[in-house]
């Protein structure tokens, strides 16, 4: 992900999540590269981003803090496709457990993460704010 590339994430960010980062929160996390590892999700035929992942690494563990696919393109295979493939890179790395939170809400994510063996850890209540809903943490050893 690049300081151009915002716009395109921002406009699936809105989308995708009822409490969205700002402009300023992708700029941090470009910056913040070493511990912050964003990543867009290109489209080759349509040449447009399509999604984006953002994990922090410290240490050996690992955590997704946002990830989202455009709409248009959810439920064709492309999120788990992302996953896998950064669950890999994340392996060759070093890193040993991956862990994230995800709103009960939210079936779709949450039948994704159990597909890739990720388990409900525990919760965090009140995480989530419009609206007020916990945050299951999910996580599974590499």
């Amino acid at each position: 992900m690049e300081e151009d590339d915002i716009p395109s994430v921002l406009e699936i960010e809105n989308v995708s999540f009822q409490n969205p980062w700002q402009a300023s929160t992708f700029s941090g996390e470009i910056v913040n590269r070493g511990i912050s590892y964003p990543y867009v999700i290109m489209h080759r035929i349509f040449e447009r981003i399509i999604g984006y992942i953002i994990y922090w690494k410290i240490q050996e563990e690992v955590q997704i803090s946002n990830f989202a696919i455009h709409p248009d393109f959810r439920g064709k295979g492309i999120g788990e496709a992302v996953m896998r493939r950064v669950i890999k890179a994340i392996q060759r790395d070093g890193g040993v457990y991956v862990f994230l939170e995800v709103r009960p809400s939210n079936l779709a994510a949450r039948s994704l993460y159990k597909k890739l063996e990720f388990e409900i850890l525990g919760a965090r209540k009140g995480y989530y704010h419009t609206p007020v809903e916990d945050a299951l943490i999910m996580g599974r050893p590499l």
